[in-house]
């Protein structure tokens, strides 16, 4: 079996973390390359820190040499960056898009990135604009397999607590039954799995993914 080299950008977040934990167990993969901005201590044999400023584009793009599949998970929030929309932005537009190109730059063969349900790049509200213009700058880049996971409310124990998602999920879980399939909670694991075995599969082409396609390309079913 040919083994490949997985990026991920995000380790540290709540999907990039279970992305890491996939990765590390699969033996479709004996290097993983995690990408940040500071060191995490990771102890797995097949993964490798790489410590980089985002913003100086040679060093991101030779991070990003000789990857399969590259894996962005990044993304911020208001109070993280004190509602700087310029600081968010760096964060939840400059990174994927530039990881994108440089993915297709150095002949990357996929590439999976998490975006939001109801990203729009004409919409009012910032947060699914902001996620609407990264998606529409990510498929502008040559890459033969391209996911993009639009998730709702993530599910999944995070390493800070967010006020507005933990109500959200107290009130949204017991319902999820009455909610638009498009809409519903999900578990950050799945999210993951889905990431994973999509781009290990025979898709092909730009593909967006909502809970639907999430939850079947976690479970290793494919589009339907």
């Amino acid at each position: 079996m040919t083994q490949k080299t997985a990026t991920i950008i995000g380790a540290t977040g709540l999907i990039g973390s279970h992305l890491l934990q996939q990765l590390q167990i699969s033996d479709t993969f004996n290097t993983i390359k995690v990408i940040g901005r500071r060191t995490a201590g990771y102890k797995n044999p097949k993964t490798e820190e790489l410590v980089i400023n985002f913003e100086d584009e040679a060093a991101f793009k030779e991070a990003i040499r000789g990857s399969d599949v590259v894996f962005c998970a990044v993304g911020t929030t208001n109070k993280k960056v004190s509602g700087n929309k310029t600081a968010y932005r760096k964060v939840d537009f400059d990174i994927p898009v530039n990881a994108a190109r440089f993915a297709a730059e150095t002949g990357c063969n996929s590439f999976a990135v998490v975006s939001a349900v109801g990203a729009n790049n004409n919409s009012n509200n910032f947060y699914t604009r902001l996620k609407g213009e990264m998606e529409e700058a990510v498929q502008q880049q040559s890459i033969p397999t391209l996911v993009i996971v639009r998730p709702s409310l993530l599910l999944g124990k995070r390493n800070e607590t967010r006020i507005a998602e933990s109500l959200g999920k107290w009130i949204m879980k017991p319902l999820s039954f009455l909610i638009p399939a498009r809409m519903k909670p999900i578990e950050a694991a799945d999210v993951a799995k889905a990431m994973v075995h999509a781009t290990n599969s025979d898709l092909k082409g730009n593909h967006i993914f909502h809970y639907p396609e999430i939850k079947n390309y976690a479970q290793n079913i494919g589009l339907e």
